[in-house]
């Protein structure tokens, strides 16, 4: 495995669906599959095609281009030993070659939503989950293609096991093949596999004990069975090109047959997505007369990582955010502190507001979702500062498009929050009168972003008064002193109301911007990271006081936040974000790896978190405005460009250098911030 090139690549249809490998062509996770369909977007994700094993015979000489890891240790066949490039842009593109020959295989996830109206919102949806999968071959003579495509119908967090009684049938017709699997009592997804030229011949064959390395070293089960119904021989002329489309659902015989302009139509829509938010960027910079920076190539790769995460969800007819692939679904507060950077920054303000019309929509007891609901299913509200976060980034986005019209629209979800804060919500979420800080207390659950619970004990449970979320509290009064003025001008008629409750803001705003003091920790010159329930504060060093101080509203005294800003520089800030926990805690945990225990155990304690380099940087602008960044941008961008996913950021790295990447491979809110921050 040491010889494998298995940096990681990642397609997108922005339905949840992916595709994904790695470099070598070597499935190293469950998670790899060259269609991982969402039957129910962005869920139920199923894969359907892991991959498909090639042969080119020349001259009567076979190469194997396939690599595969096997239960017993193996590497067969050793394709890998062929492979000559790989380019991910504009689409994942492998390049074999032997004395006489060249195979080049290019890989496309065409757009899977056919239909879309305002705000995101969409009308009688469309879906198609499909991949296009291109060969061309130049040789000195023609050569013998065979294909012979690898298949499941499994959730994709599970393995295949080629058990009795699993069936997959086939209906092979007109260049294509219908494909299903079945049990006693299930059947699965009906999907079809056709082709631009060749013979097909069923077969009906067995593999045995894949392995997935990746998911042995993370403590899971690592071992997949996979099915090959059949293989396809094509005769390929030098210069000839091969197309192949893997599509759910049944085949439609009006179909035109399959050529290379379809493979092209597919990249050429992908490029123009991106290039359409690229144009209006352009437009912002030539109407203030600024310099464009000199970046375009980095920022086209940043807007094309950015648009994988964005998703259709069908249970709530409207836009969402992958929080990360391969493993994660879409999340509330990672949805909205992503937003600035892929929707404000980029200015998709119809993708914003629909984000904040849903959030808005599914608002209960004063509470946002952390969890999207599945169609018949209820959201799940286990978080205090999704809501706190929803007014945040409702005040960004008022500031950016100036769409008074939507205030008037979410006020009412303002004022239910509020309302609900202050009189006291689920999870004993209430402000304190005595100081007008905003506490919760519920044993059993953690509702900050430091939210791991194992067999029902918080890892890091931060009850009582955390900095971060009294911080988010008096951004959001502010924000709320601000709004009610202005509808106080605008509403005549409720003029008085609005002027009431725009003075009970103020007046709490100062109040909590009093007792945010109490969170000074001389001894360290750093923030305590909570006061207990029991009036304890919490020394420890973690980054959530940085977070504390990069919000639009900050209610910190200046010199005591740039002395925070010196000890998170010194003791959390790497190249690649923040850790999460001080290296001299006691608690802290360099190293995030081993089994599922160990990992979450090691999650909040020290992992270095790539997001929180965006909090970081606005802090530092706002306190040390003259002072370059005190770190370069270099290693990520390196990361971004050549490290894991290759066009993507990792969700975490670990605490102690070289600070490798772990967890999840591509990370929304990760990419967002350095969209947020990339031309600063």
């Amino acid at each position: 495995m040491d010889n494998l090139d298995t940096r990681e690549w990642l397609l997108t249809n922005g339905l949840g669906s992916f595709a994904s490998g790695t470099v070598s062509d070597a499935r190293t996770r469950t998670y790899h599959g060259w269609l991982i369909a969402s039957l129910d977007p962005p869920s139920r994700r199923t894969l359907l095609l892991s991959h498909i094993e090639a042969t080119v015979e020349v001259g009567g000489q076979v190469w194997q281009l396939g690599t595969n890891f096997w239960g017993d240790g193996t590497i067969a066949p050793l394709g890998y030993q062929h492979l000559r490039s790989f380019a991910i842009d504009p689409v994942p593109t492998w390049i074999w070659s032997g004395k006489n020959w060249q195979l080049t295989r290019q890989l496309v996830m065409p757009y899977g939503l056919l239909s879309s109206g305002e705000s995101g919102k969409t009308s009688n949806p469309q879906f198609c989950n499909r991949t296009l999968i291109q060969y061309r071959y130049e040789g000195s003579w023609a050569a013998i293609l065979r294909l012979r495509p690898l298949i499941g119908d499994r959730d994709f967090h599970h393995q295949q096991l080629g058990e009795p009684g699993l069936y997959f049938s086939q209906l092979v017709i007109q260049q294509q093949v219908t494909l299903q699997a079945s049990k006693l009592d299930w059947v699965g997804t009906p999907w079809h596999l056709r082709w631009s030229d060749g013979d097909y011949q069923p077969e009906g064959v067995w593999y045995w004990n894949y392995s997935y390395p990746e998911e042995t070293r993370r403590g899971l089960g690592g071992r997949e069975d996979l099915y090959n119904p059949g293989y396809l021989t094509v005769t390929i002329q030098p210069g000839a090109v091969l197309i192949l489309e893997a599509k759910v659902g049944w085949p439609d015989p009006g179909a035109d047959r399959l050529s290379a302009l379809e493979f092209e139509q597919a990249v050429q829509a992908q490029e123009e997505r991106v290039g359409e938010w690229e144009r209006v960027r352009r437009e912002k910079f030539l109407n203030c007369q600024s310099p464009m920076p000199d970046t375009d190539d980095i920022w086209h790769q940043l807007l094309k990582a950015g648009d994988r995460f964005i998703a259709y969800r069908a249970s709530i007819a409207g836009p969402t955010v992958i929080a990360g692939y391969p493993w994660f679904n879409d999340w509330g507060r990672d949805t909205l502190i992503a937003l600035p950077g892929l929707a404000l920054t980029t200015q998709r303000f119809d993708l914003a507001k629909g984000l904040l019309q849903t959030f808005g929509r599914y608002c209960k007891s004063g509470l946002i979702p952390n969890t999207f609901p599945d169609a018949g299913s209820e959201p799940f509200y286990n978080s205090i500062d999704a809501a706190l976060w929803w007014i945040e980034i409702l005040g960004l986005y008022l500031e950016a498009t100036q769409d008074w019209d939507f205030l008037v629209e979410q006020y009412a979800v303002v004022r239910q929050i509020y309302k609900a804060f202050c009189g006291g919500t689920i999870y004993n979420i209430q402000v304190d009168a005595t100081d007008g800080l905003l506490a919760w207390d519920a044993v059993g659950v953690a509702l900050t972003w430091m939210d791991v619970v194992i067999d029902g004990q918080p890892i890091t449970p931060r009850r009582g008064k955390p900095i971060e979320i009294n911080a988010l509290w008096y951004s959001a009064l502010c924000w709320a002193t601000e709004w009610a003025n202005r509808l106080a001008r605008e509403k005549q008629d409720k003029r008085e109301s609005f002027l009431k409750q725009a003075e009970r803001y103020t007046l709490q705003a100062e109040q909590v911007k009093v007792s945010l003091k109490q969170f000074w920790n001389p001894e360290t010159g750093y923030f305590y990271d909570t006061i207990e329930p029991d009036s304890r504060p919490n020394p420890q060093i973690r980054p959530n006081a940085v977070l504390a101080l990069s919000l639009h509203h900050c209610g910190f005294a200046e010199e005591r936040a740039r002395q925070v800003l010196r000890v998170a520089r010194d003791r959390l800030l790497t190249p690649y974000g923040l850790r999460s926990l001080d290296p001299s805690d006691p608690d802290y945990i360099g190293r995030y790896g081993g089994d599922c225990i160990h990992r979450d155990r090691a999650y909040h304690q020290g992992t270095v978190w790539s997001w929180l380099i965006g909090p970081f940087v606005r802090a530092w602008k706002r306190f040390y405005p003259d002072a370059p960044l005190p770190f370069d941008w270099q290693l990520l961008q390196q990361h971004f460009q050549n490290e894991a996913c290759l066009g993507s950021i990792s969700e975490i790295f670990d605490g102690d250098i070289p600070h490798s990447a772990q967890g999840a491979f591509a990370q929304a809110w990760s990419v967002a911030e350095i969209m947020r921050h990339w031309h600063d």
